[in-house]
């Protein structure tokens, strides 16, 4: 029988990672918006999750390598390794370092709601506390306090949902009835983005390492962390529904334009009460703070895979990398500084990087010299091609929308 508190872990990190401020901002929008019309979204978006997530983390526990490694040795051209180097290194580090300013920003608005204090004294906080928890460097500690936080936002987001009482049937239709209502093609294109994330591929390959060591039996390891990934992205595609269901029940159809996650909070006193505040300011803030440490994570597993340096929390080399993207995203949220300009960058960065790398990570899975008899079979390999050619168009799609062409 599998144990399930060996069992989860690496997966609820993904969930951790692709459940911030941008996905629960996003998810507000689309209820308020098109009610549940666009939930069969949400739902490819998790299939494609756990499709690309299971091949990473397969590759992490049966060939002991990051994905950055596997990305550096496959290229025997010093030219094309250089060129990847630098891919890796631009979308995910420099792309973290700016997305980490809104995570930071998330977890302060919360705070703010909570507590009526200046959210530029909690980013100083929220900063400090991340900076912490990665200076231990012990995955164990960062592991189990992440799991925590999506397990608070669970409960918060599930319960605030339970109260305001969504439309089964409407919900049914959603899942089941593909249709993009007029104007709303960028929406499907956001929520997808929120939840397929270039970066999570990197950490996954990597924190399974941490998590199942070589002594775990390859086939025990695997079967884990399938039932990890499974169950982690499940919920995280719950607690995104639950966010959609609290804003559908509460705004779909009245006009209300929502402009944040934090307006959403205080609108939404008529319906819950006073409690709504506080129910949804520490789900923005439990979605804040795991984002603002998995982001640097990522980050310092992404670039020390890709550069050949070691990767261990407690090197200096891999410290000074999430310790830079923290710094920057700290820094950035205490000035109230809005770095479009970054964030731009990277939006193009890793809207160029996503069919890239999906691409590769379904080449090497089907490499036999690298995984053996665990690598990709026909069905795994059907449903990661159809994956690659949809998130291939949502990457051209972003950069264009990045620059501004569409």
């Amino acid at each position: 029988m599998i144990k399930w508190s060996r069992a989860l872990g690496p997966g609820l990190l993904v969930t951790a990672a692709f459940i911030g401020p941008g996905t629960v901002t996003t998810a507000s929008v689309v209820g308020a918006g098109f009610g549940f019309a666009l939930l069969w979204a949400l739902i490819f978006s998790i299939i494609a999750t756990i499709v690309l997530q299971e091949m990473s983390a397969r590759l992490g526990v049966v060939s002991r390598e990051g994905l950055g490694e596997a990305l550096r040795t496959t290229f025997r051209s010093p030219i094309f390794s250089i060129l990847a180097v630098i891919l890796v290194v631009a979308a995910i580090a420099f792309g973290n370092a700016a997305f980490q300013t809104g995570n930071i920003t998330g977890a302060a608005i919360g705070l703010e709601a909570l507590t009526g204090i200046s959210p530029q004294v909690w980013a100083l906080v929220v900063g400090i506390v991340a900076f912490a928890l990665l200076a231990s460097g012990k995955y164990k500690v960062v592991e189990r306090v992440l799991v925590a936080l999506v397990i608070v936002m669970a409960i918060v987001f599930f319960v605030t949902a339970i109260i305001v009482r969504p439309n089964v049937s409407e919900i049914l239709a959603g899942a089941f009835v593909p249709r993009i209502p007029e104007g709303a093609l960028i929406t499907v294109i956001a929520l997808i983005g929120t939840t397929v994330v270039p970066y999570n591929l990197f950490l996954h390959a990597s924190s399974v390492q941490e998590h199942w060591p070589e002594s775990v039996p390859t086939r025990q390891a695997l079967a884990e962390s399938r039932l990890d990934t499974t169950l982690s992205i499940v919920l995280g595609g719950l607690i995104t529904l639950a966010i959609m269901s609290t804003a559908a029940a509460a705004f779909f159809g009245t006009g209300t334009e929502i402009g944040s996650a934090a307006t959403m909070a205080e609108q939404l006193e008529p319906t819950l009460g006073p409690a709504a505040k506080y129910f949804f300011a520490t789900g923005l803030l439990s979605a804040g703070l795991t984002s603002a440490i998995t982001a640097p994570l990522a980050a310092a597993y992404a670039t020390s895979g890709a550069i050949g340096w070691e990767r261990n929390l407690a090197g200096w080399r891999f410290r000074a990398v999430w310790f830079i993207v923290l710094a920057v995203g700290t820094v950035l949220a205490f000035l109230g500084t809005n770095p479009v300009a970054a964030i731009v960058f990277a939006q193009a960065a890793n809207g160029f990087l996503l069919p890239i790398i999906a691409v590769f990570l379904l080449v090497v899975a089907n490499r036999s010299d690298l995984l053996g008899e665990y690598k990709n079979g026909v069905v795994v390999n059907i449903l990661g091609t159809v994956v690659v050619v949809i998130v291939s168009g949502l990457g051209i799609f972003r950069i264009l929308q990045a620059f501004g062409v569409l």
